[in-house]
């Protein structure tokens, strides 16, 4: 189980922007096994995946703006390859893009495309939520919509099981319903205030999000606090630790 425990990058962005190599050797010294990336720190893929090797980590998946897509997606998918990232995971989105019945349909449009695409060189497409797509339109989430609108054999979806329970919405709940969608879960932690805590140390369910995503089929636990209040790669410290005491 712990293999599939990684870091989502974004946590230590203060760190990766001083000195990305070293960050991930201190993740590695961390215990962290996997990494999930939002950049690459001007690295070329050959040289990433040089560092992956360096330090032993995994990549669980990548954060790739829709803009890069856009521009480019033959060579955002063959960078994953190289780095051995199996998701390419469409990240933060205007929310007016759900909103609009014209936008909402090109983007899953999108999605679907790239997902075959995707698919062509084995890898896998996924979105991932935030808050705003909670937003109902009649008894439907924007998120349900999405899912609907997307073809289960090309797209799947990461989870933010903090976004999720931030709107009002039960992450398990979520998970049970869409079971064989679900690619990784993100793993966070609210204080009683609504805002970012380490995992372990805050109000959430995380045993009873894992158990959830283990049924649901997910293949990684992502760890990530957006707005670390300490040191951030201590921040990541203490939540891996209290992982790895919650699942012993």
């Amino acid at each position: 189980m712990t293999d599939t425990v990684a870091l989502q990058l974004y946590t230590v962005r203060d760190e990766t922007a001083k000195d990305f190599k070293g960050t991930l050797r201190a993740v590695a010294e961390i215990g962290y096994k996997g990494v999930e990336f939002a950049g690459y720190g001007n690295f070329t893929a050959q040289e990433l995946a040089s560092v992956l090797a360096e330090y032993k980590l995994h990549t669980v998946g990548s954060h790739v703006s829709l803009v890069a897509l856009e521009k480019d997606v033959k060579h955002e998918i063959a960078y994953c390859q190289e780095i051995g990232s199996p998701y390419v995971i469409v990240p933060h989105l205007n929310k007016e893009i759900l909103r609009q019945p014209d936008s909402f349909k090109k983007f899953a449009e999108q999605l679907n495309e790239y997902g075959r695409l995707c698919q062509a060189q084995g890898l896998t497409l996924a979105y991932h939520n935030h808050d705003f797509e909670f937003e109902k339109i009649g008894e439907e989430t924007l998120l349900d919509r999405l899912v609907a609108a997307t073809d289960p054999a090309l797209v799947k979806f990461e989870l933010d099981t903090y976004w999720a329970a931030f709107a009002g919405i039960d992450p398990i709940a979520f998970l049970h319903k869409y079971r064989g969608r679900i690619a990784t879960i993100h793993l966070k932690d609210m204080t009683p205030e609504r805002t970012f805590t380490e995992v372990g140390e805050g109000t959430l369910d995380i045993a009873g999000y894992i158990e959830a995503g283990q049924a649901a089929g997910a293949t990684a636990y992502i760890v990530e606090n957006d707005q670390p209040t300490i040191p951030s790669l201590e921040s990541a410290r203490i939540s891996l630790q209290n992982l790895h005491r919650s699942l012993t």
